[in-house]
């Protein structure tokens, strides 16, 4: 049963218009580049438009994977498919296991997070929900949906390209968790040294919401966005896996790495100006040699 007919799931001529469209979002998102104010994370102000970070992550996270769960559901049936191919279902997996962390996991094992702007909270998800409904509809349906088909897709080495692709979407999702901790892990230590003081002073232990440290393990070394571009590893991984035709795939990683390259940029910026230049001088920004 569709929700809306003809577009979620969509039919094959709204979703080739949805995927046409899909490819002009770079233009949008490099307007990042020309705007300094971003209402997320580090970069967020005080605002009557802000929702509590933890409810507003969730919320604009999880209409990405549940929408491919519903598309994947719903579209082989209206064209007759009874059975996809493992290839889809794995890859439709992969999809999911990422977002279940980012989506569900992710805010919940944060020590804090920072209010997220009603603006930035509309605009992703949109971005969830079209990329989502892009590369839901070519696994249901729209792509390759026979064992002959995917030989094609994957030619001349199938096989071989859908692990090699397994292997850099696992090593990507794994660094990303990684990094990820890792800036968990500066909040962490400072509830700690909070706690520790409260209890000696007998006052109630302050929020470390805004407590920021310049990271020092893993790629931390090198740069101060690691978990960004671990992350563009992870969807070049999941890229490679549905073959190098694959428009929807190929344009999640170019519109991820368009949405959070500006951001990384600028955030290099923020931290010079809080902690100096001289402290994150031999730091890249997110591309070691290049940004």
């Amino acid at each position: 049963m569709a929700l809306i007919e003809n577009w979620y799931p969509p039919s094959r001529e709204n979703y080739d218009l949805i995927l046409f469209v899909w490819q002009f979002f770079p233009l949008g998102a490099s307007l990042q580049w020309f705007v300094s104010w971003y209402g997320m994370g580090k970069t967020s102000t005080k605002s009557t438009l802000n929702i509590p970070g933890r409810l507003a992550w969730m919320t604009m996270e999880c209409p990405g994977f549940l929408t491919l769960l519903y598309i994947m559901n719903t579209l082989p049936a209206q064209h007759g498919i009874t059975d996809l191919p493992w290839q889809n279902k794995v890859l439709a997996a992969l999809f999911v296991i990422h977002y279940t962390y980012r989506a569900v996991i992710f805010p919940c094992i944060q020590p804090s997070m920072s209010p997220i702007h009603l603006f930035v909270w509309a605009f992703a998800i949109v971005f969830q929900l079209i990329n989502a409904t892009c590369i839901g509809g070519w696994l249901a349906a729209y792509g390759p949906v026979t064992a002959r088909a995917w030989g094609k897709q994957l030619s001349p080495y199938p096989t071989l390209q859908f692990a090699v692709g397994l292997v850099v979407f696992y090593v990507g999702l794994s660094a990303n968790y990684f990094h990820d901790d890792e800036l968990r892990e500066i909040r962490r230590r400072e509830q700690l040294r909070q706690g520790r003081l409260a209890r000696e002073q007998g006052v109630r232990s302050g929020s470390v919401e805004k407590h920021y440290q310049i990271p020092q393990a893993g790629l931390f070394r090198y740069m101060l966005y690691p978990h960004y571009f671990v992350e563009w590893v992870e969807w070049t991984g999941f890229y490679i896996a549905c073959g190098l035709g694959c428009v929807p795939a190929r344009m999640f990683v170019i519109n991820e790495i368009a949405a959070m390259l500006p951001r990384a940029v600028n955030g290099r910026k923020w931290y010079a100006e809080k902690f100096g230049e001289e402290k994150i001088r031999n730091k890249w920004a997110v591309i070691p040699g290049i940004l």
